[in-house]
């Protein structure tokens, strides 16, 4: 999934069509996203094997269990930073200078994975990669938006090119990281991941002056007198983290739900900052109401879908039959099924939903179909349940039924988060989106904790079933939320 940075402000250099018809810039654009995805799910494909492999395999040997909580840890994480990445482009470098510093820092913590080794490594690398992440994900769609004007019918398909990037990246990422993991070693992967990070920096590096002005403009200078505040504010933060740290408050084992601690918190102060807010209409509190079961409906789907890279990347490793025609594939190619099926069937999705234009289901039924397809997805691990080998193909059926399901809410939720936001809190109102992401990918690794191989049927039905529950519940009182929606499909 990509983040937006909301403001899409019209470029100031019309006319260009160098690029396949579309702004030079956006190849630029498109390189360094799909090099960035290359190196994010390169390395998250093979991060929790790292974490749990024993010595003589190359890993570290941390508890499985706890190894998955802190790569959930880590993915809300980095949904947590994407706010920090918006707020530093919004009020004090603009979103070109935030993503070429961010980028910059993906790097780095890759090359701290490669070169530096045990936990001081993991620790380097995951810190710089996570916020760096945030950072990139929270600017780079708005510097595509610099690109056109509001009107330019090329805007559309901009986009949609600059998705397949990011898709593109996540396929090919694992595929060369699990195979240079299992033939020469994890650190030969964290060093492909740098190496993929370089190549799409240099590319846009030589081109960021190209960018219109507009990529370079902060949107709401913070002003001259307003710095030293919030720079203590800043300070303070990192003095609390570090006491936490420091005397062992929050730990290896508690970070994941300190993460989600931390994203429920967050959440609470959002929403009471807008409902209190005298700037909020009556009509725009019903919709912020609305809102609260999509938050909890978009926690619950990310919880699931995001074992992927945890309780999916152990069954591939330990239960699936990964033999094809006498050859074992890396456990990690598991990771670019989806994104094979998001390349095929996004486009379709989306010109289903333009046939059929007020007749498809309203936001919350479409939340609700996709929540219910994700606990579907995990009750059809039922029937491969036992001491057996799982075929390749039932697991590649499985992943479809989460591509089916992401489709169905993730290309949903940032459009009607902007729909349902107050004007005064536009951008807060995608920050929470944002956190109910975080604090499900958090949950998606303390989930996966709890999956037992010797037992497995508890889990699926306990994890597929409350999915499927709470999907009927969002249906059922759909059309309660859309009378709140005030209008808003």
């Amino acid at each position: 999934m990509s983040t937006t940075h909301l403001a899409d402000p019209p470029a100031t250099t019309p006319g260009d069509t160098s690029f396949f018809g579309h702004p030079k810039m956006l190849a630029s654009l498109f390189s360094v996203e799909m090099w960035e995805r290359f190196s994010f799910y390169g390395m998250q494909g093979i991060l929790l094997y790292y974490m749990y492999f024993s010595a003589t395999q190359g890993g570290l040997e941390i508890d499985k269990a706890l190894a998955a909580s802190l790569v959930g840890a880590y993915g809300g994480g980095v949904y947590l930073s994407t706010i920090l990445g918006a707020w530093l482009a919004d009020r004090l470098f603009g979103s070109e200078r935030v993503l070429f510093g961010s980028a910059i820092m993906i790097m780095a913590g890759h090359i701290g994975l490669a070169l530096i080794p045990g936990i001081p490594g993991l620790i380097t690398g995951l810190v710089l990669v996570g916020i760096g992440s945030g950072g990139l994900k929270a600017n780079a769609t708005a510097l595509v938006g610099s690109l056109y004007r509001e009107k330019d019918e090329r805007r559309d398909a901009g986009f949609s090119i600059f998705y397949m990037g990011i898709n593109t990246g996540g396929l090919i990422g694992p595929l060369v990281t699990g195979w240079l993991q299992e033939s020469q070693g994890f650190h030969w992967g964290f060093g492909a991941a740098a190496i993929g990070m370089a190549i799409g920096l240099g590319i846009y590096a030589m081109g960021r002056g190209k960018l219109p002005a507009e990529a370079h403009r902060v949107p709401n200078p913070l002003p001259a007198n307003q710095r030293t505040r919030y720079g203590l504010i800043f300070a303070a933060i990192v003095v609390v983290i570090a006491l936490l740290l420091g005397t062992g408050a929050v730990n290896a084992k508690n970070l994941a739900m300190s993460m989600a601690y931390a994203a429920i918190g967050a959440s609470v102060l959002y929403f009471v900052l807008i409902y209190s807010s005298k700037k909020v209409t009556t009509l725009e509190r019903g919709r912020v109401t609305a809102f609260i079961p999509l938050y909890i409906a978009s926690a619950a789907f990310w919880a699931l879908f995001q074992q992927q890279f945890t309780f999916i990347a152990v069954y591939s490793e330990e239960k699936l039959d990964r033999n094809l025609f006498g050859w074992e594939m890396p456990a990690a190619w598991v990771q670019s099924i989806n994104p094979v099926f998001i390349i095929i069937f996004a486009g379709v999705m989306a010109a289903l939903w333009t046939r059929l234009g007020r007749k498809q289901p309203g936001s919350a039924l479409k939340f609700s179909i996709g929540l219910f397809v994700m606990g579907l997805a995990f009750l059809a691990f039922i029937p491969l349940a036992g001491g057996g080998k799982t075929p390749l193909l039932a697991l590649i059926g499985i992943l479809f039924l989460f591509t089916l399901a992401e489709l169905f809410l993730s290309p949903i939720g940032l459009s009607v988060t902007t729909k349902l936001a107050p004007q005064a809190f536009h951008t807060q109102m995608v920050a929470l989106f944002f956190l109910s992401v975080s604090l499900g990918t958090t949950l998606a690794g303390i989930l996966s904790g709890l999956y037992n191989p010797d037992d497995e049927l508890p889990y699926f039905i306990g994890v597929g079933g409350t999915a499927m529950i709470l999907a009927v519940g969002l249906a059922a009182a759909s059309p309660a939320i859309k009378k709140l929606m005030g209008g808003v499909r």
